[in-house]
Order: C-alpha cells, then structure tokens, then sequence
C-alpha cells in the first residue's frame, strides 16, 4: 500500500525466514487454494510495493513522528468513542485513547493506543494497549499489543516470534492483501482491500483458508468508523482531542 516505487524494502529479511510478500487478493486465494500456506513467493506489484510484509525487525530509521495517516490519524490525545451492539444483543462502548508521549518496540518509537471496552455499568471487559508507528511513507505499521483485562498473549515485533505488520497504507488500493502482524496462534490474519474510494476503505480480515473474521470500514480524515466481528458491530460515535 505505499505508492508505487516510491518505498523500498524495510530491512534485509535473513534468508531463514520466511515473510509475506504484497499479493493481491486474488491471488492470495490463488496460492491458498493451491495449498501455499507460508506466501513465501513473490507476487506482481500492488499498492504496497515494495514492502516486506510482515517484518520481525523493523528499521528505526524508516520511521518518522507522529501517525497523521488521513486513513489512520492517531494524533496525540484523540479520543474515539465506539457504540458496540454485543454478539449476545447486549451494548457496550468502546474507547480508543492515543496516549502522549512514545513507547519504543523493536527500537521503533511508537504511538500507544490504550483501548477500553466498558459495559453500561462502567465494569471493564476488555483493557489493552497497541503500538502504531509510522513509516516515511506514511503507512502505519502495527508492532505491538499488550493484554492487560481479560489476560492474554502480549506480543511485541522482534520478540519471541512476533512480526509487526500494515495497519493502513498511505494510499489504500483495491485487492491488496498483507498481514496486519503475525505471531502463530495469537495473531495469523490476513487483510484484504474490498473496497476503496476517495472517502472510503472496507478491509477483511481472513484466515488464512479465506474465512472471513472481520470487516472494517475506515474514512478518510477519521480513521476506523465500523468493524463487525463474530456478531459484534462497534460504530464510531464521536471523536475529541484532549
């Protein structure tokens, strides 16, 4: 997802290891279907061009300041706060608190979102942080995530297997595929572009033999507005900088 020819390769990835590749959608159903399991191939050019996807060992050097991604913006102190119909037709709400100052992963310094799913009540259900930096290039990568309410498997790039992944390019563009990050058995997803125009980004999360996990859908200038997961829809209410 960065413009064309206009990124290059994050690090050298030590032959060893294997790395997702940018593929187009079709084509990652392609190799799934054909049985490919680990994307250790190379696919034709696609909105993220150049880009090793995901990468155990990201270069602080490609990395500049603030996340001000328009598909993404995660300026210090912005606050969004999500209405959540439950699986089980019960309401909750969620909030997403991008925190001062910078947290560094991987030798990245990164932007820490705390996120908080409430209940009517104000009981905590769920409580984490997650690490977003951004590159030169301005697309935003995902590094790392720390569970805190219910407990849950941390991980951090570059650490105990994890590899930190694309949470939104620079310029978003039909039938991209990529890895938001990636840890076995804690996060193996994979992101597809279903839709995009100048105002609008629908991605799909899938496993990796193409069941369909989440949607999310994101607006330019305002980021994550919707996502539906296993019967939960969460939908942006309102956004304030503090």
């Amino acid at each position: 997802m960065a413009r064309a020819g206009a990124y290059a390769m994050l690090v050298p990835v030590p032959a060893r290891r294997t790395v997702l590749r940018p593929l187009a959608a079709a084509v990652l159903a392609a190799a799934l279907t054909a049985g490919c399991g680990t994307f250790a191939r190379d696919y034709p050019p696609t909105g993220v061009d150049g880009l090793t996807i995901p990468t155990p060992s990201p270069d602080p050097a490609d990395f500049a300041g603030e996340v001000d991604n328009a598909w993404l913006p995660l300026t210090t102190g912005r606050v969004l706060t999500y209405d959540v119909t439950l699986a089980t037709g019960g309401r909750a709400q969620r909030t997403r608190t991008v925190l001062d100052g910078r947290v560094r992963v991987a030798g990245v310094p990164a932007t820490a979102v705390r996120d908080e799913l409430t209940a009517p009540g104000g009981r905590v259900l769920e409580r984490s942080t997650d690490y977003y930096a951004q590159d030169r290039a301005g697309n935003v990568w995902w590094l790392g995530h720390r569970a805190e309410v219910p407990a849950g498997r941390s991980w951090e790039a570059g650490a105990d297997g994890a590899e930190g992944g694309l949470a939104m390019a620079e310029t978003p563009r039909l039938g991209d595929g990529y890895r938001p990050a990636y840890l076995p058995g804690v996060v193996e997803e994979v992101a597809d572009v279903a839709e995009v125009d100048s105002t609008r980004v629908e991605v799909v999360l899938r496993t990796e033999d193409r069941e369909a996990v989440a949607t999310e859908t994101y607006e330019h200038g305002r980021g994550l507005v919707r996502r539906e997961a296993s019967g939960t829809v969460e939908t942006l209410v309102s956004t304030v900088t503090r």
